[in-house]
C-alpha cells in the first residue's frame, strides 16, 4: 500500500483524483494540502473537505497552504470556465463540517515525511508552491521522501495555458523551477500523456446508473467539465483525466513508460514563461533530474479508475 500526500487546488479533476485515492485499496492517504490555482486556497480547502465528507473520508486531515506564487503576482485568475464558479463545476455540495487543521501545507508535509521517513509520496496535482516552501522549510525532506509525483508540464507536446506551458507549472514558475533542481525524486505526469486519458459521456452515464449520491455528484461535476472540454477542442469527446492519472502512477507505475531526463522551468521568457524545456539529445548537457513520462496504456489505466472512483 502507497502511503499518500495529494497536494491539490480542487477543482474538478482534483475531485476525481481524491475519490481514485481515497477509494483505492492500493492506497493509504495521509492527508490533503491545498494550494491556490484552479481557484483560491480558501475554496480550494472548502472543496476539499466537501469531497472527503462526500466520500465517507472526514477523517483525513487537510492542511491549507500558500494562497499566491512564491515571487511574483499571480499569473492567472481562477478557472472559472473550466471548473466553474465554485470550482466543482458549479455542484452544490454541504457545507462541510470538519475544518481544516491549524498548521499550514508546508509543516504539514514537514512533519509527516518526517514522521514516515522513506515512506510518503508526494502526489502534487496542481502548483509546486506548497512543495517548495517545504522544501525550504526543512532541506533534509528531499532525502527522506519516497517520490514526488507531479502532474504538470508538457515536455513534447504544446501547453494548455499559453502555446507552451502547461497550467500547474504556470500557475507558479519559480516554485516549480526550485523544487525540480532541489534533488527530490519526481516522476512528471504531463500533458505527453494525461491528455490521452479521456472520461466520456457514456462513463457518466455508467455513475448515474449507479444510484448513489457519489456517482451522481461526479457525474454532475464531469458535465461542466465536458462542456468547457468542448468549447475549446469540440472533437476530443470528453475530458482529460489529468490528476487521476498522478495519483494512477503512484498505485502502478506500470501503467506508464518513462525517460529519464533533464527538465527545466522558463521563468524569464515573455513568450516561454512556464514552459517545461526538457533535453532531448542523446548526450545532454546536465545530468536527468526527473522521469518524464512519455507514454500511457490507456484502457489499462482508464479500467483502473472506473473500478474505484465511484
Amino acid at each position: 500500500m502507497e502511503s499518500i500526500i495529494l497536494d491539490v487546488d480542487t477543482g474538478i479533476d482534483d475531485a476525481l483524483a481524491i475519490a481514485y485515492a481515497v477509494r483505492s485499496p492500493l492506497a493509504e492517504v495521509l492527508g490533503l494540502t491545498t494550494c491556490f490555482g484552479n481557484t483560491s486556497v480558501e475554496e480550494a480547502t472548502r472543496n476539499s473537505l466537501q469531497v472527503l465528507e462526500l466520500l465517507g473520508a472526514e477523517h483525513i486531515p487537510v492542511a491549507m497552504g500558500a494562497p499566491h506564487p512564491l515571487l511574483r503576482a499571480p499569473l492567472k485568475q481562477k478557472a472559472t470556465a473550466i471548473h466553474g464558479e465554485n470550482a466543482i463545476g458549479d455542484v452544490e455540495l454541504p457545507l462541510p463540517k470538519s475544518e481544516a487543521l491549524a498548521i499550514d501545507a508546508a509543516t504539514f508535509i514537514v512533519n509527516t515525511v518526517r514522521e514516515r521517513p522513506g515512506q510518503v509520496t508526494l502526489v502534487t496535482v496542481g502548483s509546486q508552491t506548497n512543495l517548495a516552501l517545504a522544501i525550504m522549510k526543512d532541506p533534509e525532506i528531499v532525502k527522506l521522501v519516497k517520490r514526488v509525483v507531479i502532474m504538470g508540464g508538457a515536455v513534447t507536446v504544446p501547453g494548455n495555458v499559453t502555446p507552451v506551458a502547461e497550467a500547474n507549472i504556470y500557475s507558479d514558475p519559480e516554485a516549480a523551477a526550485y523544487v525540480f533542481q532541489s534533488g527530490i525524486p519526481i516522476t512528471l505526469v504531463g500533458l505527453d500523456v494525461t491528455m490521452q486519458t479521456l472520461l466520456t459521456r457514456e462513463h457518466l452515464a455508467d455513475w448515474r446508473a449507479k444510484g448513489t449520491d457519489l456517482g451522481r455528484t461526479l457525474a454532475d461535476m464531469c458535465d461542466f467539465y465536458m462542456d468547457a472540454y468542448h468549447q475549446f477542442n469540440p472533437t476530443l469527446g470528453g475530458c482529460a483525466l489529468h490528476d487521476p492519472l498522478a495519483v494512477g502512477v503512484v498505485l502502478d507505475p506500470t501503467f506508464v513508460k518513462t525517460r529519464a531526463m533533464h527538465v527545466q522551468v522558463d521563468t524569464e521568457g515573455a513568450l516561454s514563461i512556464g514552459r517545461t524545456i526538457g533535453d532531448l539529445r542523446a548526450n545532454p548537457a546536465q545530468a536527468p533530474n526527473m522521469d518524464v513520462c512519455l507514454e500511457v496504456d490507456v484502457e489499462r489505466f482508464v479500467t483502473h479508475f472506473l473500478e474505484w472512483v465511484v
